[in-house]
């Protein structure tokens, strides 16, 4: 993480909003997240709609679709937080796949050749994808063997968001001359949501009931993360509470307004706008870079793109 660049020492607080962590369940679930393990069956829309129907929410989604055999990390956004859910399909994701190969080969050119997948590669998505069959370019950032035992092939897989694991093990079978097939996946994660966090269908449906019942909302407390977590891979800009509400109205950030910048923004870099107290306001284009930001007398920092804080939740300034 890039150090926080500071623009003002001593910005004026109002008393105004509040921070992630001191929020009730219900406002929790009315824009929070909630990393769910998706078993294998069910689709991620089915599985979505059970978590719907336990929570008793109207507005849910799901960020970064599984296919029905395919278990893992799956985001499950509620209430206004499904509008951020597009910033975690942009983010990169983990797997491990049971790779099987058709014949035999050696696991010293198993290994190879599975090393020089990692890379830029081009990629049609299969047949039954639910997006058009065209020809794209993803990254592997890293593959780990983890073992061979004979034609099964078990390793570890970063990659970009829209990678098709499944294409990736026919590609390795057919650059092995033996031919492979995707026996089974797991995401492993999303972005920065991770497996250790996820919880299953059955964790958040107990949850709900103490809390229901016995007036006990630590557990799903622990599970309905604040929306904030989406806007964790975008470098961050912290406002004045006093420009927060023209922001939240749309208006673009100007420069008198900022507190800090996280010191690795370039112009024309998307940044997500913070309050000095974690809240997510809205998501912009820099049109400085941070350094330019903490020393220009005026002009616009960031041009607004999209708000996702409530107009009113600070007082007006403007």
């Amino acid at each position: 993480m890039a150090k926080m660049l500071v623009r003002d020492k001593a910005p004026l607080e109002l008393k105004a909003g509040k921070r992630p962590s001191e929020r009730s369940i219900e406002e929790l679930l009315d824009a929070g997240m909630i990393i769910m393990d998706k078993p294998q069956g069910p689709t991620s829309h089915q599985a979505t709609a059970w978590v719907r129907e336990i929570l008793h929410t109207e507005k849910i989604g799901h960020g970064g679709t599984l296919d029905p055999k395919v278990s893992g990390v799956l985001p499950v956004a509620t209430g206004r937080a499904v509008r951020a859910l597009n910033l975690v399909l942009r983010s990169d994701k983990e797997y491990v796949c049971l790779m099987r190969l058709h014949r035999d080969r050696k696991e010293e050119d198993i290994r190879k050749v599975i090393a020089s997948f990692v890379g830029r590669i081009y990629q049609t998505p299969p047949v039954r994808s639910a997006v058009k069959r065209q020809m794209r370019i993803r990254t592997i950032h890293s593959i780990n063997v983890l073992e061979v035992r004979g034609r099964d092939v078990l390793f570890r897989v970063r990659c970009d968001a829209g990678t098709y694991i499944r294409t990736l093990c026919v590609d390795i079978g057919d650059a092995l001359g033996v031919g492979a097939s995707m026996e089974d996946l797991r995401r492993t994660r999303s972005g920065d949501m991770i497996e250790d966090r996820a919880v299953t269908l059955q964790d958040i449906k107990d949850a709900y009931v103490m809390w229901k019942e016995d007036g006990d909302d630590s557990w799903l407390r622990s599970m309905v993360l604040p929306f904030e977590v989406l806007f964790d891979p975008l470098p961050k800009v912290v406002l004045k509470d006093s420009a927060v509400d023209a922001v939240a109205h749309g208006a673009d950030l100007a420069v008198v307004g900022v507190v800090q910048v996280d010191g690795s923004v370039q112009k024309e870099t998307v940044v997500a706008m913070f309050t000095a107290k974690g809240e997510a306001v809205a998501v912009g284009t820099a049109k400085m870079a941070a350094e330019e930001m903490t020393r220009a007398k005026d002009g616009v920092a960031v041009s607004t793109d999209r708000v996702y804080m409530l107009p009113g939740t600070y007082p007006k300034m403007w």
